[in-house]
């Protein structure tokens, strides 16, 4: 299964301030914050995130840019994520997680 969302980091969001002046950068804190949040939209708010084993930022997120988040499922609990601004690469990886409810083996 795959899943798109598209959304935008306005210039007054709480976390630019500092990131950098004159330059602002969406901390990829942020965009992994938002991965996170597009995965809840898929199997409901009480996912838990156990791991993100791999996660590669490869290029700024400037603050308005139109960002599409892709969510392609892998495996039980296991998911292959993209970032991307038009065609460039922002960030993409892979993330873990527990869906509400379930266990996780050797917890």
């Amino acid at each position: 299964m795959t899943y798109e969302r598209t959304l935008t980091i306005n210039s007054d969001h709480p976390a630019l301030p500092g990131h950098f002046p004159g330059h602002p950068v969406v901390p990829g804190v942020i965009v992994l914050e938002e991965v996170i949040q597009a995965l809840r939209e898929i199997h409901g708010q009480g996912v838990v995130v156990t791991g993100m084993p791999a996660v590669k930022l490869s290029s700024p997120l400037r603050p308005e840019e139109r960002l599409t988040i892709t969510i392609e499922s892998q495996e039980s609990e296991t998911a292959a994520f993209t970032c991307e601004v038009g065609t460039r690469l922002v960030a993409s990886g892979c993330i873990r997680f527990r869906l509400p409810g379930g266990s996780q083996s050797g917890s």
